[in-house]
């Protein structure tokens, strides 16, 4: 190792690090903090006594808000998503594998909705569906907002494995005899699930915090990004971050349990190599 001592300029960017870092986490960390505050403590500091009082309150009858039907209602609109991104962008992933006529427009076409205003696509998705006569609700056209903003991203990581993917395992499974479907099964799918449950986690963390998308999709139901904003100009207690602070516990979770899946399947992976050799 080298002992060259560290010039100016190591000290600066590791400051500016730093205040990226406090900029980045900081109100994270100021809501966890206040969120703690006791029975007559209020939205900002000097905090009045430390408890858990906010996060019991959380759970009982609020006079404003729907906290359990938003969570469950974004859950379930978030694993949807999560689904269906992992299946559109694997199979889209298959098909652009081989050039075809119009494949360079077409993915244009598909990540075109990343460079417009989310509102807009909101907006637009909510006047079509009342166009047609329909309603909007956070099961339909909030899943194709969301999917607007999920799918080009899954597309992205999709094709960047299939790039570096390669296809001389796919050739030693047909010489070995095995069919299209148990080449794709035996062979490609392992080896690309680590892959494909970061496209999920992706797929299930920008669908659940989701706000913009959903603002004129979400139908008479609200989501949990759209609950809380709406109480922000009604509660005046710390249980608002409590809310904040659970949701953003349970963000956390989620992203850990994926990664302990990816680190669980390259272990076994590891494990039936050595078994092989």
């Amino acid at each position: 190792m080298s002992d060259a001592k560290r010039g100016l300029s190591f000290y600066l960017l590791a400051g500016f690090f730093g205040l990226f870092v406090l900029f980045l986490y900081g109100p994270t960390i100021t809501i966890l903090v206040l969120s703690f505050q006791g029975p007559e403590g209020g939205l900002t500091f000097p905090m009045n006594g430390v408890s858990t009082h906010w996060f019991r309150n959380l759970f009982e009858q609020q006079a404003v808000g729907d906290f359990g039907g938003s969570f469950r209602r974004s859950i379930a609109l978030a694993l949807v998503v999560m689904m269906a991104t992992v299946l559109f962008s694997l199979l889209a992933g298959f098909a652009f594998r081989r050039r075809f006529r119009g494949s360079d427009a077409l993915f244009y076409l598909a990540v075109a909705s990343l460079i417009v205003p989310s509102i807009l696509v909101s907006l637009g998705i909510g006047l079509l569906f009342n166009i047609l006569g329909l309603e909007p609700t956070w099961y339909g056209s909030a899943l194709g907002a969301h999917l607007t903003w999920t799918l080009p991203f899954g597309l992205l990581i999709v094709f960047a494995i299939f790039n570096r993917f390669n296809p001389a395992y796919e050739e030693a499974a047909r010489d070995l005899g095995a069919s299209p479907w148990q080449t794709v099964r035996h062979v490609v799918l392992p080896i690309l699930l680590p892959s494909l449950i970061g496209v999920g986690m992706s797929g299930f963390t920008l669908s659940y915090d989701e706000f913009a998308r959903t603002l004129m999709t979400a139908g008479s139901f609200n989501t949990l990004p759209l609950e809380i904003y709406g109480m922000t100009t009604n509660v005046t207690t710390p249980v608002l971050y409590a809310l904040g602070s659970l949701t953003t516990l349970f963000s956390f979770t989620m992203i850990g349990l994926c990664l302990l899946a990816v680190v669980g399947l390259r272990r076994r992976r590891l494990r039936q190599s050595l078994r092989a050799a």
